[in-house]
Parts: structure tokens; C-alpha cells; sequence
């Protein structure tokens, strides 16, 4: 199993305290079996949510891919000021804490715009949280179209991870970033881009389809 390099500190800690748990629990006995038994789950999950697979949806200019993982929590109508200023449709991706948390890329194109905001760490499938929440958003475009994602970290989530700076050339479900534990991600889509998905929809990042561009 492939997994993201950000986890790999947090996969040899989760390690590193199983076998001393083992070690105690064949010493000692007693409660450090327990302990052992009771850690051995939280050991086997902290790779499994570094996991990065890799995704060979499809590719197509004509089409928008989910950013990431998760459950469609949110499609609504906004108005988005700081990259497409204007009308947009967000939708929103929730991921829990099972769901694999690389980010990917919706679309080819150039990075135009990049910011970062500290915030607070509300609820992540709370409308709210698209402007309270700790986010980094990134702004991309190819030709006249543009788009843009916004990361946005929920109650546990404390460390966003956004690979590319503006000038860089990203492709379509290429690896955007990363975000640790249960989060969100926002996609804006202009309006010469329409929606494919419905709330509750389930997302597979880098391969749903998630909209289209009219023209």
C-alpha cells in the first residue's frame, strides 16, 4: 500500500508505541496486554488514512473531477470575491476520518491564484466552515476557464497540505495536496460550468465527476 510522505512520521509514532506496548504487555502482562490489544486497531488505521492510492479515472477538459474523497455534504449558489469574483456554484466534499484524505486536481491548467487563511475549526459540513475554518484555496485556470478549490480543515484537522505555487502546471487528477484527519473540500465552479452530483452523492477524488463546462 502507497502512502502519502506526510504520514510516515505519524505511522512510525503509531508503530513505535505498539511495539513498546508489546514489549510491556510480554514483561509485564497485566494491563499492558490490554493496552496492546487496544492500541493494535489505532496502529493498522494510521496508514490506512495516509493511504494514496492511485486513481486512473477519467480524463477529459470537457469535465470537472472530485477533489477528493467523501460525501457530497453541499451544491449551492454563492457568490465567490476573492479568485472568480463572481456567481459560482459550490460544491462541497466532506471526508471522515476512513476516507482516504489526498487531494486531487479537477481539471488541467495553470495555478493562478494561491491563499492562505488561518481560521477556526468548526464542524466541517457546517455551511460556516467555508469561511471560519482554517483553508488554503488555489485558483487554477486553462484558457477561459477557471475554477477554483478550497481546502478547509475541520475539528481535528490542524495541518493543510497544498503542493503547487501559482505558476505551476497541474494536471487533471494529479495529486493537489493533503489534509490530515476529518475535513472538507470546496470546489467553485463559475457559471459556464454546471453540477453533476446531488447532496449525499458519494465522491472518489480524481475520479467522479463532479461537473461540466457548458462551453
Amino acid at each position: 500500500m502507497r502512502v502519502a510522505p506526510e504520514g510516515r512520521p505519524f505511522i512510525a509514532a503509531a508503530l513505535l508505541v505498539l511495539a513498546l506496548l508489546v514489549l510491556l504487555a510480554w514483561r509485564v502482562g497485566g494491563a499492558w496486554r490490554v493496552g496492546a490489544l487496544t492500541w493494535l486497531p489505532v496502529a493498522l488505521w494510521v496508514p490506512a488514512f495516509f493511504r494514496d492510492p492511485p486513481r486512473q479515472g477519467p480524463r477529459d477538459p470537457g469535465l470537472i473531477l472530485a477533489p477528493a474523497d467523501g460525501r457530497v455534504v453541499s451544491v449551492a449558489a454563492v457568490h465567490e470575491p476573492d479568485y472568480l469574483r463572481g456567481r459560482a456554484t459550490r460544491v462541497s466534499v466532506f471526508m471522515n476520518v476512513l476516507n482516504v484524505h489526498v487531494n486531487y486536481h479537477p481539471m488541467d491548467g495553470v495555478v493562478e491564484y494561491r491563499h492562505y487563511r488561518p481560521g477556526k475549526f468548526v464542524n466541517a459540513t457546517l455551511d460556516k466552515a467555508s469561511v471560519d475554518n482554517e483553508q488554503m484555496s488555489l485558483g487554477v485556470r486553462r484558457g477561459e476557464r477557471r475554477l477554483m478549490v478550497r481546502q478547509i480543515a475541520g475539528l481535528i484537522a490542524r495541518r493543510i497540505v497544498t503542493d503547487h505555487e501559482v505558476g505551476d502546471p497541474v494536471d487533471q487528477g494529479s495529486r493537489l495536496g493533503l489534509i490530515r484527519f476529518g475535513s472538507r473540500v470546496d470546489t467553485f465552479l463559475p457559471g459556464h460550468a454546471e453540477p453533476r452530483v446531488r447532496v449525499g452523492d458519494r465522491t472518489v477524488g480524481g475520479v467522479t465527476v463532479i461537473g461540466a463546462w457548458i462551453q
